[in-house]
């Protein structure tokens, strides 16, 4: 069985730290080792929410990407997304990349359409993967980046995981957090 690459978006806005390090932990049993992008705090997105945290990861699999979706969905579940009383979005999971699959794919459009849509997702893909082509584009994803005129607000926020902070300090210095409204 062959190794496929992925490329994964995760987002929280309850006990934002709490699940994004369950997250972590779990996507760490399921992929190995695992590469973090920064951490970015930004306002909801077509919902009324409170703010997320979004954090691109990447890494391998040998599993076939439905059963890799399942074991998403598995995630999720554990982390109360599909509770009939959970309040917010504890944990979102979503396939941005597998190798470079272009079309739907058991029912997952991949790329993701998000990529080039948000900018919760594009800027910390830029940042993880500055030199990996968007198989759809062909344009890297810092292009991608540099060329966004996508009208969101997200910042960089510490976040440490396993001892380690994702978010680099000069990151943090060059886009301080926001006043409070």
């Amino acid at each position: 069985m062959s190794v496929s690459r992925v490329v994964l978006g995760l987002g929280s806005n309850i006990q934002r730290i709490e699940h994004l390090h369950a997250g972590l932990e779990a996507l760490s049993e399921l992929l190995g080792e695992l590469h973090c992008s920064p951490v970015f705090e930004s306002l909801p997105v077509g919902i009324k929410s409170g703010p997320f945290y979004n954090l691109a990861v990447s890494g391998t699999t040998r599993l076939p990407l439905g059963e890799l979706d399942r074991k998403l969905k598995f995630i999720e579940a554990d982390n109360g997304r599909y509770a009939p009383d959970r309040k917010g979005l504890p944990l979102d999971i979503d396939v941005l990349l597998y190798d470079e699959l272009v079309g739907n794919f058991y029912g997952l459009i991949l790329p993701r359409a998000e990529i080039l849509k948000n900018a919760f997702v594009l800027w910390p893909l830029a940042l993880l993967e500055p030199q990996t082509r968007h198989p759809g584009v062909g344009k890297t994803f810092a292009e991608l980046w540099r060329e966004a005129r996508i009208d969101q607000q997200l910042w960089p926020v510490p976040f440490q995981w396993r001892g380690s902070e994702l978010t680099p300090v000069d990151l943090l210095q060059a886009y301080p957090t926001p006043p409070a409204p």
